[in-house]
């Protein structure tokens, strides 16, 4: 179930109504069954794998509060890591190591007898995988006690808004509202809906329409040159911005009308002077997973220069491959450990916060980084983000020309380039910029109610007028 479908828009408003109607202790029963129905909605026996890894971290929790012996400890937590994370391996890496086991192993002419495992990709898998996880680590260091009830905690880790696509969330954050839910909250309710109304416009207006255009490119990006190559990288970089921070929006909104408050997992990343600083504002849930779980047990930076690089690049490296079972996806992780590396070496992140035109600049270079980076991500094949490297460039010696036939090529005429400019990514750029200095919703709330609607009504407007067409899956359900 898409949340830009029909589908969910009958489930969403059941769901609201039966929660506030029920008496607040039966709550956590009404989401356990609306988030399985919502996953199953997907596939039904998928369901299994969500039982088992619940199952799996909940009994670990409560052993783990039961001994005292430390050994004990740790080896119930490589239990539940091998359990949890061999499922997550079964179903997403075991087809990708296999086929590089069989291409090193050719390369020395050893036989391999061929394996295919046909299994499809449960939707939401590495999300609440890192759930299950960062509740398993969390009792064990003592940060979260471990819940007791289990319908409760399968609520937790099954939590439909967040479900399969994050935020990734922690215990200590969102296991108490579901335990012990809080009172209808009008004012939230309302925040809930301007987030959702928003997360709507981003995907469905923006990265719906942009993808048109991105997928002609990258659906047989050999065929391509020239400007066609770099408009398609741009509008990417948009359009994954878009699609992902549009489904966090509708995920934190929906949940605050539930009365749920989850984690920001985006703030205008795309307006960052450093790749530091991009890497705090995109996709944050994950980056601090990563962070408390996997850079700090490392050493972090509280070590020698050469031991933090390794640090660095082996927490992006596993980030790029929790992406995707794919060598550009490593490579890709790869490259953003390398430039947070070197912005270290050469001191090149700025330590006060610069202004004007000065930040301007980093912002443009930063941003171009960040999209260089993107041919990887999007990329079929590592091949394919070479194609592009190569031949971005190729015509640009006769200006007129190059622009003129990478548009042309790209597949989008004048008209098409005005609306894309005037009703996707100007109305996206001016919130973004303005969002900096201005808390656009709250100063929205404070309104008078004739603006303040009118102003509701124009973004629904928008989103029914200018939505592109059909329900468009979200780019992150494949991870």
């Amino acid at each position: 179930m898409l949340f830009n479908s029909v589908s969910f828009a009958v489930f969403l408003p059941i769901v609201f109504a039966l929660y506030w109607l029920v008496p607040q202790r039966r709550r956590w029963a009404l989401l356990l069954a609306a988030s399985y129905y919502f996953y199953m909605s997907w596939n039904a026996k998928y369901i299994v794998l969500i039982l088992f890894t619940t199952g799996v971290s909940y009994l670990c929790g409560r052993l783990l509060e039961k001994t005292a012996d430390a050994r004990r400890k740790k080896q119930l937590v490589a239990l539940a890591l091998c359990l949890c994370f061999g499922v997550l391996f079964l179903f997403k890496y075991f087809g990708f190591f296999w086929e590089t086991a069989n291409a090193v192993l050719r390369r020395f002419a050893v036989p391999m007898h061929p394996l295919t495992l046909r299994l499809l990709l449960p939707v939401g898998i590495s999300f609440y995988t890192f759930q299950t996880v960062g509740y398993v680590l969390d009792v064990y260091r003592g940060d979260a006690r471990a819940e007791r009830h289990f319908g409760k905690y399968a609520a937790f880790i099954s939590f439909f808004p967040q479900l399969v696509a994050g935020p990734i969330e922690r215990t200590n954050a969102l296991l108490p509202q579901i335990a012990d839910p809080p009172a209808f909250d009008y004012d939230k309710a309302v925040d809930g809906m301007q987030r959702m109304a928003w997360g709507f416009f981003k995907k469905m207006v923006v990265a719906d329409r942009l993808a048109v255009f991105v997928d002609r490119v990258w659906g047989d990006v050999f065929q391509f040159r020239g400007l066609s190559l770099v408009l398609a990288s741009v509008l990417f970089a948009v359009q994954i911005y878009c699609d992902f921070s549009g489904y966090s929006d509708i995920a934190v909104g929906c949940a605050k009308l539930l009365g749920i408050d989850l984690a920001e997992n985006f703030r205008r990343p795309y307006l960052s002077a450093s790749i530091r600083e991009f890497w705090s504002r995109w996709h944050i849930s994950l980056s601090t997973w990563f962070r408390d779980y996997l850079y700090i047990p490392l050493g972090g930076s509280r070590v020698k220069k050469s031991r933090h690089c390794f640090n660095l690049l082996v927490t992006f490296l596993v980030s790029g491959l929790w992406h995707g079972a794919n060598w550009t996806f490593v490579l890709w992780g790869g490259v953003h450990g390398l430039l947070q590396i070197l912005e270290n070496v050469l001191h090149l992140a700025p330590k006060k916060t610069p202004h004007g035109l000065r930040r301007a600049v980093r912002v443009v270079a930063v941003f171009a980084l960040v999209t260089a980076a993107w041919v990887f991500f999007r990329a079929d094949s590592l091949g394919g983000a070479l194609h592009v490297f190569r031949h971005a460039l190729d015509g640009i010696a006769a200006p007129y020309s190059y622009v003129y036939n990478g548009f042309l090529d790209i597949g989008m005429s004048p008209g098409e380039l005005c609306a894309t400019l005037l009703v996707c990514l100007l109305p996206l750029a001016l919130f973004e910029i303005v969002s900096e200095k201005v808390d656009i919703p709250t100063r929205l709330r404070q309104c008078k109610a004739p603006v303040r609607h009118a102003c509701y009504a124009l973004l629904v407007l928008f989103v029914l007028l200018f939505h592109a067409t059909g329900e468009v899956s979200f780019v992150y359900f494949q991870f």
